[in-house]
């Protein structure tokens, strides 16, 4: 069982290549099943209906959030599609029972906040940029939100990604969550006319530091502010926003908080898209954090 588990990790992994944190979960959750599966002598590819009843009812008794079933429940899919089996995930017995534990057991996904931008200008400008790690927060920070970028992107940028021109800056993806072939995506930075809050600007000074034009663009710091060639974590990026931010927010709110302001400056989705990369307009419903009923409100435009 142990020797099953090991190979269809391999498999998804190989099928998640470009999303290693999502490759890392699914693994993990197949080999969790794969323990229940020899714990309770089912077989675990090909999953019969029962055996993931059993298996999601198991979870859901052990307090497991229903975002953390829903994850198990796809890399089992994955591991299902990978070596050409029927998933039973979509039969209607099964999504009737999902459907009983949403309704027991469900919560609302907690969602990373979103800032405001004068929230983010005003600890922009606060930030000591007389040392390299003020520099590099001040440029993740700006980056981060007005490239709409995931924490995973902002690691995995190099110098050799950047294009810098008089109208703005344009960044080259390899991969991303949602483009794990590494297809041509770009996205666009644009010059702010205050340079303390500008992202271009922030970047180049940070770029001058670095004096080099190759390698991670984002990297760790030693003590005394000692640059290395250590390309930062997805956690110390998520750090980064919250040491400037608080506790309360991740490093998630960046692009949430792109995909809120520009919603509220009267950009469509269609121009928010081209910049999150996100393929439906629901997604950017989801990601859009107006909580209040003040803001974005039909009730403006009456003409009374």
């Amino acid at each position: 069982m142990s020797a099953l588990s090991e190979q269809t990790a391999r498999y998804v992994e190989a099928g998640l290549q470009g999303a290693p944190n999502t490759a890392r979960a699914y693994a993990s959750d197949l080999r969790h099943f794969a323990h229940w599966c020899n714990a309770n002598q089912v077989e675990p590819l090909p999953a019969t209906v029962s055996t993931l009843a059993g298996y999601v009812t198991y979870l859901a008794d052990a307090g497991k959030k229903m975002a953390t079933i829903q994850r198990h429940l796809a890399a089992i899919k994955k591991a299902h599609v990978l070596r050409n089996l029927d998933a039973p995930t979509g039969e209607k017995q099964f999504k009737i029972l999902l459907d009983g534990i949403s309704r027991v057991h469900g919560v609302r996904q907690k969602q990373a906040p979103a800032f405001s931008l004068v929230q983010l200008k005003r600890l922009v400008r606060e930030i000591d940029v007389t040392t390299a790690s003020g520099l590099r927060d001040r440029a993740i920070l700006l980056l981060g939100f007005t490239g709409a970028f995931r924490r995973s992107e902002l690691t995995a940028l190099n110098i050799e990604n950047l294009e810098f021109s008089e109208e703005g800056l344009v960044i080259r993806l390899e991969r991303s969550k949602t483009n794990q072939l590494g297809q041509h995506e770009e996205k666009a930075v644009f010059y702010s006319p205050e340079a303390k809050v500008c992202p271009i600007r922030s970047l180049q000074a940070w770029l001058r530091v670095l004096e080099r034009e190759t390698g991670p663009l984002f990297v760790r710091l030693r003590m005394g502010q000692r640059l290395t060639q250590d390309r930062l974590s997805d956690k110390t990026i998520n750090a980064v926003v919250q040491r400037y931010l608080g506790d309360k927010y991740s490093a998630h709110s960046l692009r949430a908080s792109f995909v809120t302001v520009a919603k509220l400056a009267g950009a469509d989705d269609s121009e928010i898209m081209n910049q999150t990369k996100h393929k439906t307009s629901a997604m950017i419903r989801r990601y859009t954090r107006i909580d209040d009923v003040r803001q974005h409100n039909a009730a403006q435009k009456l003409g009374l």
